[in-house]
């Protein structure tokens, strides 16, 4: 009887909106990555998941046939630009946890101060698309990568502390 007390305890003292978080940061970082994989093993039922996750990439980013190919001819779900967005996110998670959110560049102590700074950032990545579509430059990855992880940085060091506050 008082293991399932504990336990109950255990479970209304987790912080489901960083744990719900937590596990979508971790299906972006690591689908675009696994989803050729998965389509080139020939393994049943395999391929139908890379399709899932190739579904879901072709739907959130502008670019996706501009991804690199992993397992050749299976692209990534998602461009790098895209990739460089989810791999900002994943650093600002990362430092979160020894932080935080403790520290002068968490955007979210400084109000709306602090979401203007991180939408202005944020505008990295929409700006270079539209220098690219515009014809100011083309697809390079290493700028497209950069200009994402710039967006995932502004995104992140504003939103984590939000979303992992209660975070022991």
């Amino acid at each position: 009887m008082l293991q399932g007390i504990t336990f109950r305890k255990q479970i209304e003292t987790v912080n489901w909106v960083s744990f719900i978080a937590d596990f979508l940061l971790t299906g972006m970082v690591v689908g675009p990555l696994a989803a050729p994989f998965l389509a080139a093993s020939g393994v049943t039922k395999l391929p139908i998941i890379a399709e899932i996750i190739y579904f879901m990439g072709h739907h959130v980013c502008p670019q996706p046939e501009m991804g690199i190919a992993l397992k050749s001819p299976f692209l990534m779900a998602v461009c790098m630009r895209c990739y460089g967005t989810i791999t900002g996110l994943l650093l600002t998670r990362l430092q979160y946890i020894p932080t935080r959110g403790q520290g002068f560049y968490w955007l979210h102590q400084y109000g709306w101060i602090g979401a203007a700074g991180a939408s202005t950032l944020m505008m990295a990545y929409p700006l270079e698309l539209a220098a690219e579509v515009f014809g100011w430059w083309n697809f390079n990855n290493y700028v497209v990568f950069l200009f994402g992880l710039i967006t995932g940085l502004a995104w992140g060091l504003f939103t984590m502390p939000i979303l992992h506050n209660n975070q022991k």
